[in-house]
């Protein structure tokens, strides 16, 4: 079981002082990689020009582009809400980037009421990911959206 509450205080101390985003994108996926037991990817697609580009990630390579409402990032995007998906294989539009990779979540990651990016979590376990999975992640978002407020996201 995945301690959430250590993985925010954690998050909480890696989002002092910093000065970038890609910064803080790149240590929160290091940390949930290393975290979450059962996931086989951690990482970040961050939206420009209608478009989810491949940002910081910890686990095998992955697609580099995705395009709002392909998918499940892409319509996390385009629905602005949280997808949890049992088993990827019968999500309409799925694209595979690892195979190995059968259930997923995907939460989006708002500046303002705009969507800029989405946190994408991978599991080789059909169902690995719950309820309680969706709160203590969204909650990291949320962590994740007050410090963007601060950060130079100029690229």
């Amino acid at each position: 079981m995945t301690d959430y509450n250590l993985i925010f205080k954690q998050a909480q101390a890696l989002t002092e002082d910093v000065k970038w985003d890609i910064t803080l994108f790149a240590n929160i996926s290091a940390l949930l990689y290393e975290s979450m037991e059962d996931i086989n990817w951690a990482g970040f697609y961050l939206l420009f020009d209608n478009e989810l580009l491949l940002g910081p990630f910890q686990g095998k390579t992955a697609c580099t582009q995705i395009p709002v409402g392909k998918g499940v990032c892409g319509t996390a995007v385009k629905e602005g809400r949280i997808i949890r998906v049992e088993d990827v294989h019968a999500f309409p539009g799925h694209i595979a980037c690892d195979s190995v990779s059968n259930s997923e979540i995907v939460l989006p990651i708002f500046c303002g009421n705009r969507v800029i990016g989405v946190l994408d979590i991978d599991s080789p376990i059909k169902g690995r990911f719950s309820e309680e999975d969706e709160k203590g992640l969204g909650e990291i978002v949320n962590l994740i959206e007050r410090c963007k407020e601060t950060l130079n996201t100029d690229r």
